[in-house]
C-alpha cells in the first residue's frame, strides 16, 4: 500500500465521507453541524451505493473517513473494505484516536494507506482544554497501537489562539510518535467555533503575523529535520499573488449523513450545497449555490472567507486589500509525496 493520502492540491480529487455526525467529545472547534449536516448514522448499503458512484465519478479519488467520529460506526469495517474493491487512489480513516469497536482488528494496512489523529496541543494541559479531558492520553496511545499493527499515522493540528504557542513543542512529540505526515491546519469559524459571541474570531483565528512567525517555521523545521512530509495551509497572500479556488481547479467533495456534498468547507454552515444525493445518483442543486460563488474574482481572495469570516482582513489606508485570503484546499507541502 502506497504512502499516499488526501491532497490538497490542483488538479486533485478527495472524497470527505461523513458517515455519521455522531462524536464522543465535543471540541471547542468542531466543525460539524447538525442542522446543516444531519444526525442519522449511514447504513453499510447506503455507505457502499454511495461510495460506488463516487469511484465512478472521480476514479483515483482520495477517499477519507470522517465522523463525527468514525470508529463509532459499527459498520466502518466493512465500508473499508467495500472501498478497498474500488477505484480509489487511497483510503483514510480519520479519528479522534478513541478507536471504537476495536477497529484495528477488523482492517489491514494493505487496505487503509493512513490512519490520521487529531491532537491539538504537545501535551494533556494544551489539548485537553480544547478537546476534553483525556483526549491526549486517549490520542496517543491509539497512535501507537496503530504503528504496532502497522499503519502510517498522519496527525492533524489545527492552529488557533488557543494552542499557537504549542505548536513550536510538536517536532519532539512527532518523532516520539513516529508520526508519517503531518497536517497544520488554520480554525475557520464555522460548527462550534461559529456557535459563540461575535466577537469569538478575535479569540479563535490568528493574525497574519503570528501565522507567518509562528507557524510556518514549525512547518519547515519539522520537514527539515524529522524527514516528515508536512502540509499547511497558505491562508495569507500578497496582493499580486495568483489566486486559486479549488472550486474551480481541483475536484473536492465533502458528504454528509443527510445527503448533502459541498464541494467547499467553508459553505458547510449554511444551505448551500451544490449537490444532492437522490438515492445512489449524485444530483446538481438549483441556484444560488456554492459553485456560483466560485466565479466570482475579488480583490480578497477567497469569496467566502470575506463573507463569513472578514475578521482576518486587513486594508490600506488607499481602502485596498493589504493581502488575499487563499483557498483553504490548496495548501504548501513541504517534502516528499508517496
Amino acid at each position: 500500500m502506497s504512502a499516499r493520502t488526501v491532497r490538497f492540491s490542483s488538479d486533485t480529487a478527495n472524497v470527505f465521507f461523513h458517515i455519521l455526525t455522531q462524536c464522543n467529545l465535543r471540541c471547542r472547534h468542531c466543525y460539524i453541524n447538525p442542522r446543516e449536516h444531519g444526525t442519522q448514522r449511514l447504513s453499510l448499503e447506503t455507505m457502499t451505493d454511495w461510495l460506488t458512484t463516487m469511484a465512478r465519478r472521480a476514479p483515483g479519488a482520495n477517499l477519507v473517513f470522517l465522523g463525527g467520529e468514525p470508529t463509532l460506526h459499527p459498520d466502518l469495517a466493512a465500508a473499508v473494505h467495500a472501498a478497498a474493491k474500488l477505484a480509489y487512489g487511497s483510503i483514510t480513516i480519520d479519528t479522534n484516536g478513541y478507536l471504537f469497536h476495536d477497529i484495528l482488528d477488523h482492517i489491514t494496512p494493505e487496505q487503509v494507506n493512513f490512519i490520521s489523529f487529531s491532537l491539538d496541543g504537545a501535551g494533556p494541559e494544551t489539548n485537553d482544554p480544547i478537546r476534553g479531558q483525556g483526549c491526549f492520553a486517549a490520542c496517543t496511545a491509539g497512535i501507537r497501537q496503530a504503528k504496532a499493527k502497522g499503519f502510517r499515522t498522519s496527525l492533524i493540528f489545527t492552529v488557533s489562539q488557543m494552542n499557537l504557542d504549542d505548536l513550536k513543542r510538536m517536532p519532539p512529540l512527532l518523532d516520539e510518535l513516529g508520526i508519517d505526515r503531518f497536517f497544520i491546519q488554520v480554525i475557520g469559524l464555522r460548527g462550534q467555533s461559529a456557535a459563540g459571541p461575535e466577537d469569538n474570531a478575535h479569540h479563535l483565528q490568528v493574525s497574519r503575523a503570528q501565522w507567518l512567525e509562528k507557524v510556518i517555521p514549525v512547518a519547515h523545521r519539522v520537514a527539515r529535520d524529522s524527514g516528515i512530509v508536512v502540509s499547511y495551509p497558505k491562508v495569507f497572500l500578497e496582493p499580486d499573488a495568483p489566486f486559486e479556488c479549488a472550486g474551480r481547479v481541483a475536484d473536492n467533495y465533502f458528504i454528509f449523513p443527510n445527503g448533502r456534498v459541498y464541494r467547499c468547507p467553508l459553505c458547510e454552515d449554511y444551505p448551500l450545497h451544490s449537490l444532492q444525493w437522490v438515492g445512489d445518483r449524485l444530483e446538481a442543486t438549483s441556484p444560488i449555490n456554492e459553485a456560483d460563488l466560485f466565479s466570482l474574482d475579488i480583490a480578497e481572495g477567497c469569496v467566502m472567507n470575506k463573507l463569513i469570516q472578514p475578521h482576518n482582513l486587513a486594508y490600506t489606508p488607499e481602502g485596498k486589500p493589504a493581502y488575499q485570503i487563499a483557498c483553504c484546499l490548496l495548501k504548501a507541502t513541504l517534502g516528499e509525496e508517496g
